[in-house]
């Protein structure tokens, strides 16, 4: 079976970054004990946003589907004060275990951390970034494993998609569902692969997505950029985080993402259903939005 996808391809993530591991900030000897925990929540019922954060109606000619998400995983993440910060100038909380071993830096899928709906995916103890007030969120996402429904010889699938969605990632190998995907290299943003199974027989494929139309919501385009390519998601905090450095109790934060159509085609047959075999071509697999918010 051919599954065709177009999704963006983006070469350059967090590039004025100097450090290239994960980053702590002394706060200056707070006593806290607790921890920040950081938990996904995927909402597909959340506003649908395009890559400036303003809201996205489906394109004429298209259709999408709301994917049932798995699992998923984050590059980097960091917290500011102001909408006037600039990237890398806030607390950067997480970055990915990295490698070169694929000849380029790259994500190391095989240390990456992964978590699904309403579980925490990042912990960070207060003590171990500066106290302040922090009114914005980035965090960059890396991969993502869900389940869409395609149509095939008269027959509606139940597919899984594994959508690589960093910077750059070397894969060893990885899971789709069932089935292991030997690569040994580096695949860069757009690499894909969806498994199946129709009555008799499954199906597995993949293939390298070129440049497209991936959306990354940054409503702080005009004020604090991010690198042309990068798959940072930008949000504010429903109501400014304030950290004393203190705290004896955990703070949860819900990061809610938006998966409301996410998964969006060109709908050849202008049907409403996803169906490869009639010439229906992905166009993007970004998250919708983000909404951070404490718990």
């Amino acid at each position: 079976m051919r599954l065709q996808a177009t999704v963006y391809l983006i070469m350059a993530i967090i590039g004025l970054q100097s450090c290239q591991k994960e980053t702590s900030i002394d706060n200056g000897g707070g006593s806290g004990t607790a921890n920040v925990n950081f938990i996904f929540k995927f909402d597909s019922t959340q506003a649908r946003l395009n890559a400036i954060g303003q809201p996205a109606p489906m394109p004429a000619g298209n259709a999408g589907q709301s994917p049932r998400f798995n699992t998923m995983s984050a590059h980097y993440v960091e917290m500011t004060p102001s909408p006037f910060t600039a990237l890398g100038a806030g607390a950067i909380l997480y970055r990915a275990p990295e490698v070169i071993t694929g000849g380029s830096t790259a994500i190391d899928f095989s240390r990456s951390k992964f978590a699904g709906n309403n579980q925490v995916f990042l912990t960070v103890p207060v003590k171990s970034f500066a106290a302040g007030t922090y009114t914005w969120l980035r965090v960059s996402l890396a991969y993502q494993n869900y389940n869409v429904y395609m149509n095939a010889l008269g027959q509606t699938i139940d597919a899984t998609v594994a959508s690589f969605i960093g910077f750059n990632t070397y894969l060893n190998s990885y899971k789709v569902k069932d089935s292991t995907v030997v690569v040994n290299a580096n695949k860069l943003q757009g690499y894909w692969a969806v498994e199946g199974k129709l009555p008799g027989f499954g199906f597995l494929s993949s293939g390298q997505a070129p440049p497209g139309a991936t959306t990354v919501p940054n409503p702080l385009f005009a004020s604090s950029p991010i690198p042309a390519g990068s798959c940072l998601v930008t949000a504010q905090f429903v109501t400014p985080l304030i950290v004393t450095g203190n705290e004896t109790s955990d703070i949860n934060i819900i990061v809610s993402l938006s998966t409301n159509k996410s998964f969006e085609w060109i709908d050849v047959d202008n049907n409403g259903t996803f169906d490869p075999n009639n010439g229906d071509q992905v166009i993007d697999m970004g998250i919708r939005g983000m909404i951070p918010y404490k718990q």
